[in-house]
């Protein structure tokens, strides 16, 4: 068990957790929600006094010392799960996801997810991220979605990281099929409570979401500081059928929260293709679509929605880094089919 020790500088924030978020060295790698779990175990004394709160007030000049134990293993089994890596270094990797794989297990999926996947790839020799030996998720994308994550191998790297998410500094884009045409110029669309237009042709989508109140496996957009404040940034890239039903869309998240662009395109009324919770029932003009676009259309058995590009400044050597995933064959073959001549 390590023992780090600190003394709090001028103005401290008025949380002892936040005051520890700002003074604990950086290489130190511990994340406030890392110390504030610290706290609430009684790993943590102010002036030789255990503390339990991470809500209890500091003042400057008092010594805080942290009792960091040594990471325990993870209790998730390793599975040989082919990975599509598209970058690794010795503080991350980042990983384009195939559509149907849980990122973390959970009861309903204990196995066959990224996690059981990369502990495999990693061959047990991983750095202790949040105390416990394992990948370091720092952000999640939906079961059905597909495309980019990037995974933390060091605390160092899962500190920095989360930073920048937590911040809204990293880039996310994602391309997603959408029922009807989402146009500043709808004076529906425009009329809708949280949507703005941005320019460019571009929307723009706040709202608080948070679980629905009777549905709780859904979430909800709410107003009126009610739920976690979330913005998305919506832009056609093109159109499809005669006249135009569904429309590529790139969703840009300056926040990321469950569910955030399906619910967001369904609030806006323009539901993603295939989503089976936020979808709806809606239903396609079969002449207004070719026969084989109309037909893989209704087919398409999961939400329309991959995650196209990430970007970040590397934790380790703050170099920027952008990552580009390519339609999976599902989506890609799904807009060809759409692309067809109408006869």
């Amino acid at each position: 068990m390590d023992r780090l020790c600190v003394i709090i500088t001028a103005n401290p924030p008025p949380r002892l957790d936040k005051a520890l978020a700002r003074d604990v060295p950086e290489e130190a790698s511990l994340s406030r929600t890392r110390l504030a779990k610290l706290i609430t175990e009684g790993a943590v004394t102010c002036n030789g006094a255990v503390l339990h709160d991470p809500k209890a007030k500091v003042a400057e000049g008092d010594e805080i010392c942290i009792a960091v134990p040594e990471a325990v293993d993870y209790d998730v089994l390793p599975q040989d799960i082919p990975l599509d890596i598209v970058y690794e270094d010795d503080d991350l990797i980042v990983v384009n996801k195939p559509a149907g794989m849980v990122v973390h297990p959970a009861p309903g999926s204990p196995s066959g997810t990224l996690v059981n996947a990369l502990l495999h790839h990693f061959g047990g020799k991983l750095s202790g991220v949040g105390g416990e030996k394992r990948p370091g998720i720092v952000h999640r994308i939906d079961k059905d979605t597909s495309g980019l994550l990037v995974v933390a191998k060091s605390d160092r790297a899962h500190h920095g990281l989360a930073k920048q998410f937590e911040k809204h500094t990293a880039r996310r884009a994602y391309l997603a099929l959408a029922h009807g045409v989402p146009d500043v110029g709808d004076p529906r669309l425009m009329g809708t409570k949280g949507i703005s237009a941005s320019g460019g042709g571009e929307i723009t989508i706040t709202s608080g979401l948070a679980r629905h109140k009777t549905d709780r496996q859904r979430q909800a957009v709410f107003f009126d500081g009610q739920g976690r404040h979330a913005i998305t940034h919506a832009r056609m890239l093109e159109t499809f059928g005669t006249p135009p039903c569904l429309t590529l869309v790139e969703c840009r998240l300056e926040t990321g929260r469950t569910h955030q662009i399906r619910v967001h395109m369904a609030h806006a009324g323009h539901a993603l293709v295939g989503d089976p919770v936020y979808g709806g029932r809606r239903k396609l003009k079969e002449s207004a679509l070719p026969a084989a676009g109309f037909a893989a259309a209704n087919a398409f058995d999961r939400q329309a929605l991959h995650a196209a590009e990430l970007g970040f400044m590397h934790p380790g050597t703050e170099e920027e880094m952008l990552f580009e995933a390519p339609l999976p064959p599902d989506m890609a073959e799904l807009l060809d089919a759409l692309r067809a001549p109408l006869t």
